[in-house]
Order: structure tokens, then C-alpha cells, then sequence
């Protein structure tokens, strides 16, 4: 079970009880524009989405997105993890967050959290991340996290243009 502890933060595995939150975040219109529309509307939708991305992941990969939980209070407030895309040649590190907990440094913190993760458990030499160039406090925050911008490109023919940062271990 993969859990990852920071000063304000606990980050542990999805389990299907987190569906109502997960259709909470994924309908944000800020997830939807800088992220993508999932299609998840219904706890149905949200149970098979953590299914086959999150906790597919943890048992593929040892490794996934996670939900980030205040330590205080025991609420969800977003996810942080590590996603494998077949587009990518690396590991990327995503995040989300309900916006009423935007600017108050958990995302620096939660990705923090991540890196040390991926430097002292899944040993991974490097990672990346992908953002819509118009996102600029995720830009920001990758900035933050030591992260450089690298490239720009698209996931896919349709897709609009993603800048590309990284940063090696």
C-alpha cells in the first residue's frame, strides 16, 4: 500500500469508497479545461475510472495517482501521483486539486511528496510533466518543484500544444 506523509499531507492509494470525490473533481471546469473531460458523471463512472487508471496502475506499475488528504482533518483534497502514458518516453507527475484548496501550496507540497517517492521507493532516475501552456500556476508550480522546461508537444495529432518540463534525479 503506497503511502506518502508530508508536513500538512497524507498520500495514499484510491480506493472505489473515494468515487463521490473523484466525480467531484473531474467535473471542476478547471479539471476539465486544463486536464481533460474524463467523461466520468456517475459514481458507475468514477468506480471504473479509478479501477482502470489508479489502481490499475498500482498493481502494473507500483505506482499511480494517489489521493491527497489534509493530515488535520481527513479531507480529500485532491491527487498527486505518477502516470505512464504510452505517448511519453518517461513517467509524468500529474496533480489536481478542488479549487476551494488552490494557494495554499499543497500541490508544491503533495508533488514534493511524489519526488521523494519516486527518488527513494520506485527509483526512478527522471520524471516529467505535461501542461497546457496557458495553465500558469501549474507552470509555476513545476517551476517550483525544479522542473525545466524542455519541449513543446502534442499527446496525440489533435491535441493542442503541451509544453514538456522534466527533471532528473
Amino acid at each position: 500500500m503506497i503511502q506518502v506523509r508530508t508536513e500538512r499531507l497524507l498520500l495514499r492509494e484510491f480506493e472505489l469508497s473515494d468515487s463521490k470525490f473523484i466525480v467531484n473533481l473531474l467535473n471542476e471546469p478547471s479539471f476539465i479545461q486544463n486536464i481533460g473531460d474524463r467523461g466520468v458523471r456517475t459514481l458507475a463512472d468514477a468506480e471504473r475510472y479509478l479501477e482502470n487508471g489508479p489502481i490499475a496502475s498500482y498493481a502494473r506499475n507500483g505506482f499511480g495517482l494517489l489521493a491527497v488528504v489534509l493530515s488535520e482533518t481527513g479531507e480529500t483534497i485532491g491527487m498527486c501521483g505518477l502516470i505512464k502514458r504510452d505517448a511519453l518516453e518517461d513517467v509524468d507527475i500529474g496533480y489536481a486539486f478542488l479549487p476551494k484548496f488552490w494557494s495554499n501550496g499543497y500541490a508544491i507540497e503533495a508533488a514534493h511528496g511524489v519526488l521523494r517517492f519516486v527518488k527513494e521507493v520506485v527509483g526512478l532516475k527522471r520524471v516529467v510533466a505535461i501542461v497546457d501552456p496557458a495553465n500558469l500556476a501549474s507552470v509555476h508550480v513545476l517551476e517550483k518543484l525544479g522542473m525545466t522546461f524542455e519541449k513543446k508537444m502534442k499527446l496525440s495529432a489533435d491535441d493542442i500544444d503541451l509544453k514538456l518540463f522534466g527533471i532528473n534525479f
